[in-house]
């Protein structure tokens, strides 16, 4: 595929207005317009339950899915973020939600001294993870990628990440210098890692539930060092999968659970951008990927629809 071609493929195959237009007049995909009416008290307690059982269920799902069949490195990414190539030497990357590696992967890859710490709810995940990167052969990829066991939508990063005063500083700095807070840290205490210079939110977001997202994207800017960058894609709004899930499977407006336990929540820009804005961010980027593929086994069109986006952390704030 030449490089022309893979810009079109991973962009602007069709229109998603023209897509739009042609769901939201047809009769048979009217459920998914209307309003979700939800009888169940969600309380901090049955937010907790849902957080245990989305984890439990992520786990299910990478202990099937085991194999190196169900492992595709994601070689886009390095198009989609030229960020994460030319970034500067030693940057830090945080990928919240690693799977089992396919993002990670393309990262390392892409700068031998880039460092890389990718967090998941599944241990299984995790573990996937570490054996796919191992079998990369990367540059010292032992000593450049740092899992670890984290739900953000519950529990929040580790200190480590970015401590309390380190997040202060943050706050009050307007300096351009991108090692600011690194200094601090060696220097004085040695207390965390300094924040991190980009985050990563891949196919991540929409497995939590709609109304612990804007807790994760709160988490995700305070780690983040001023100026720094959050690169963003994730299922849009009448992508095919959407478009197959039954009624029954609702668990609200343009979310779904996939007969595993999975979840799986459909963005439109304009609800994208109102979870970022709000949790202190400046959008960069923010567009809808249409894209055409054929499926292998039985010939039939596809069309996905993703949403992309970049956003920044203003400095001094």
């Amino acid at each position: 595929m030449s490089q022309e071609a893979a810009a079109n493929y991973y962009s602007k195959d069709f229109e998603w207005n023209h897509l739009r237009l042609e769901i939201e007049t047809n009769p048979s995909f009217l459920y998914h317009l209307l309003p979700f009416i939800d009888d169940t008290n969600a309380s901090t307690s049955a937010s907790t339950a849902d957080a245990n059982s989305d984890s439990e269920a992520w786990n299910k799902f990478h202990t099937r899915h085991s194999t190196g069949k169900f492992f595709k490195e994601r070689r886009y990414l390095l198009k989609e973020f030229p960020e994460l190539a030319s970034c500067r030497d030693y940057a830090k990357v945080l990928e919240v939600g690693c799977g089992n590696g396919s993002t990670a992967l393309p990262i390392l890859r892409a700068k031998e001294n880039i460092v890389v710490y990718a967090c998941d709810c599944s241990n299984e995940a995790l573990d996937r993870a570490k054996e796919n990167i191992a079998a990369a052969n990367l540059i010292s990829a032992e000593h450049r990628y740092h899992p670890f066991l984290c739900d953000i939508s519950t529990s929040g990063f580790p200190e480590w990440l970015a401590c309390s005063s380190c997040q202060e500083r943050f706050c009050k700095s307007n300096c351009n210098r991108v090692d600011f807070c690194e200094v601090s840290c060696s220097e004085e205490s040695s207390c965390c890692i300094g924040g991190v210079d980009l985050v990563t939110l891949i196919f991540t977001l929409s497995a939590l539930p709609l109304r612990m997202m804007p807790t994760a994207i709160q988490e995700c800017f305070s780690v983040l060092k001023p100026g720094g960058m959050l690169l963003f894609r994730d299922y849009g709004l009448y992508d095919m999968t959407m478009l197959r899930f039954d009624p029954k499977q609702r668990v609200g407006y343009r979310e779904y659970r996939r007969s595993d336990g999975t979840r799986s929540y459909f963005f439109s820009l304009e609800s994208t951008r109102d979870l970022f804005s709000s949790a202190g961010f400046t959008e960069l980027e923010l567009e809808y990927c249409c894209v055409k593929s054929t499926n292998r086994r039985n010939g039939k069109l596809m069309r996905r629809v993703w949403v992309h986006g970049k956003f920044q952390r203003p400095k001094g704030s």
